[in-house]
């Protein structure tokens, strides 16, 4: 099969043709249909999150089963999934407690002795966050899909495997948005175009979108924001404040650099919190000015939206074919596999909020 390679750090994907495995137990193999290009893959492109390398990345996408391995009853072949990252394994303490975003079990992976997942000419290939999805086909252990209605257009579904199902879930999971808050949501590609989605979803009475790119802000309109605030042009944070009259309920920060996440501790209002979607890179260090704690105020991370992928995703569909959730201006183009560095470079202008890859 044809897929994207990463063979070090800062240079091109090479697409190469990659062996993959069979379907063992628990296992189910999916062909893949889209993948979303997500800026958390440009991050590990570039070393901000350093990976075990060679690695097929890739991690937003949707397709249909091809075949399943032994002890699978979830899903059978022809069936139509999303995948999703943050696997679970079911039983840990995580999982037990209802935070199965947060699980990190090793047996979701092949264990080291059998078999690579992936493989080129015997050489092992590393599976980038147990998917993979820059590639014709993803192997897959069974509790990294999920499984959604026939109707849904897979290029659209491949979305909810990631931006998706991190910005809606940051607001309604993480953060638990009432009806009637204020909201300040700072950047506007695909993650927070989602989250400004969710908080209009949520019923916050007034969502604040801000970014440097005139056309994100327009289209973050489309999405449920009242205001838009164009940071290249004036204060965020004094902004945010004056038009909320002494902060936000809620700001969300959607980009991953400690200027907007220390930005999005100061939008908060008293008893408000500050909510960190964004990948910052490692080694970073994000400094609060420690008196406004006795405000009550709160800075809080969220992992993938804090979800519950099995039950959140097929939810997400159905917001999306009743007109709740937009996805369809999310995407900024289609594209081949042969294209998937151009898409990279695009997200390094901060143009786009998504390309997406179709296998057919």
């Amino acid at each position: 099969m044809k897929a994207a390679v990463l063979r070090e750090v800062n240079k091109p994907l090479e697409i190469e043709d990659v062996q993959h495995g069979d379907p063992g137990p628990r296992e189910v193999l999916v062909r893949t249909v889209a993948a979303g290009v997500c800026h958390s893959d440009l991050h590990f492109q570039n070393g901000a999150y350093p990976y075990a390398l060679p690695v097929v990345l890739g991690h937003e996408s949707a397709g249909v089963v091809e075949a399943v391995g032994d002890m699978v009853h979830y899903v059978k072949p022809g069936d139509r999934v999303i995948t999703c990252l943050s696997a679970f394994c079911g039983h840990c303490e995580h999982c037990l407690t209802g935070h199965m975003s947060l699980c990190q079990a090793p047996e979701l992976q092949r264990a080291p002795g059998e078999p690579p997942r992936l493989a080129k000419n015997g050489e092992a290939i590393n599976q980038f966050l147990n998917l993979s999805s820059f590639a014709e086909y993803m192997l897959v252990h069974e509790h990294a899909i999920a499984k959604i209605r026939e109707d849904m257009p897979l290029d659209r579904a491949a979305l909810i495997g990631c931006g998706v199902t991190t910005g809606v879930g940051a607001v309604i999971h993480t953060a638990k948005v009432e009806p009637g808050s204020m909201v300040a949501v700072i950047g506007c590609g695909g993650v927070g175009l989602a989250a400004v989605n969710g908080a209009a979803i949520a019923g916050a009475v007034r969502v604040i979108a801000i970014d440097q790119v005139p056309s994100k802000l327009e289209l973050a309109r489309t999405f449920g924001a009242t205001d838009l605030v164009n940071a290249a042009e004036v204060d965020p944070v004094q902004a945010v404040r004056e038009l909320t009259g002494g902060g936000v309920h809620h700001a969300f920060e959607a980009i991953g650099l400690k200027v907007t996440a220390q930005q999005a501790f100061k939008m908060v209002g008293r008893g408000g919190t500050a909510t960190i979607i964004g990948m910052i890179p490692v080694g970073t260090m994000v400094e609060i000015h420690g008196p406004e704690l006795l405000a009550e105020k709160k800075l809080q991370g969220s992992n993938m939206g804090s979800n519950r992928f099995r039950v959140d995703m097929p939810r997400f569909v159905d917001f999306y074919l009743q007109g709740k959730l937009h996805l369809d201006e999310m995407i900024s183009g289609r594209i081949g596999l042969a294209d998937v560095n151009d898409a990279f470079a695009q997200l390094q202008t901060g143009e786009v909020a998504r390309n997406v890859i179709l296998f057919e």
